[in-house]
């Protein structure tokens, strides 16, 4: 049956933009809602950050990556904003939590999405544990998140409502795909996810995260091409984004994921991340969404 076609009157006075047919419709599932995404520069944040916008959200990105931010920001005025925020600092993120009240007048969504990799290209063994680096990858990416539950609750258990997101991985949710300290900073993503679901349900605020398989990522990427990460080397601002290393990325992920036919692309998280901050996932709570083309349900599969 062919699509029905409604005069233009009519969409109009709705205020619908696209005029063909009710296929063609896209509502903008945040409508007056305002966000703030950490990690919101670049990659799976930048992504997030511009499909928040699409669907009516104001957005504050968060982030230390100045240059890519401001641009960011600078593209999509005047509904998105840039707040430098080190995660890890606690007057970082109540000053980004204030200044966001200050520019929008409230905080429905965080989406603790920063965080960093650590050293992925060398796989040491538990026995060549080092303390400094898991303290700096649970600094950014387990109290990161932790402070930023903290202050975006505060100023959302008054008003009864809000949605917080975080980024977890499928590393946080079964062991043997990332360095002990990347894996130990994911599951207590997922721990305290629940956790805090479970207070703060009471007060009508839904917390859940989301766990990705590999994205091709510029982090990512430059992780694996045995760059030692650190402050000066996240990403590949001093070659540009590689494609064709990214494609090899892909294509490694394609070949480990169940559901074939299909690339995992930065896109595809931020869908998840609307997902669970829209209305459609109001009764959703305490969960966490994987997104692995079925990795992880189907690794031990025998003889299917």
């Amino acid at each position: 049956m062919p699509a029905q076609v409604i005069p233009e009157k009519i969409i109009q006075g709705v205020g619908f933009v696209q005029k063909n047919t009710i296929s063609q419709f896209s509502l903008r599932r945040l409508e007056e809602k305002v966000a703030i995404i950490t990690g919101g520069a670049k990659g799976i944040g930048e992504a997030a950050v511009r499909l928040f916008v699409k669907h009516g959200a104001k957005v504050v990105i968060a982030d230390i990556a100045d240059a890519a931010g401001i641009a960011l920001a600078n593209s999509l005025a005047p509904s998105a904003a840039y707040v430098h925020c080190d995660v890890s600092s606690e007057e970082d993120i109540e000053m980004l939590i204030n200044k966001t009240i200050s520019l929008f007048g409230k905080l429905d969504i965080l989406f603790n999405n920063a965080g960093i990799l650590g050293n992925q290209s060398k796989r040491k063994s538990i026995i060549d544990f080092d303390a400094g680096e898991f303290d700096r990858v649970m600094q950014v990416n387990v109290r990161g998140a932790a402070l930023g539950m903290k202050h975006a609750a505060k100023v959302m258990v008054p008003g009864r409502s809000g949605c917080i997101i975080s980024t977890a991985s499928v590393a946080g949710f079964m062991g043997g795909l990332g360095p002990h300290a990347y894996t130990a900073s994911k599951h207590a993503i997922i721990g305290l996810t629940k956790n805090t679901a479970c207070e703060l349900g009471r007060y009508g605020i839904r917390v859940n995260c989301i766990s990705p398989f590999g994205v091709a990522t510029s982090m990512l990427i430059n992780a694996w091409r045995s760059c030692e990460v650190d402050e000066e080397c996240t990403d590949l601002e001093a070659t540009g984004y590689d494609h064709k290393e990214a494609e090899k990325m892909e294509e490694f992920v394609r070949g480990l994921a169940n559901l074939k036919g299909v690339t995992l692309k930065a896109k595809d998280v931020a869908e998840a991340a609307l997902y669970l901050a829209s209305e459609e996932s109001k009764y959703i709570s305490g969960h966490n969404l994987v997104v692995d083309g079925g990795f992880t349900s189907s690794i031990n599969c025998v003889g299917l």
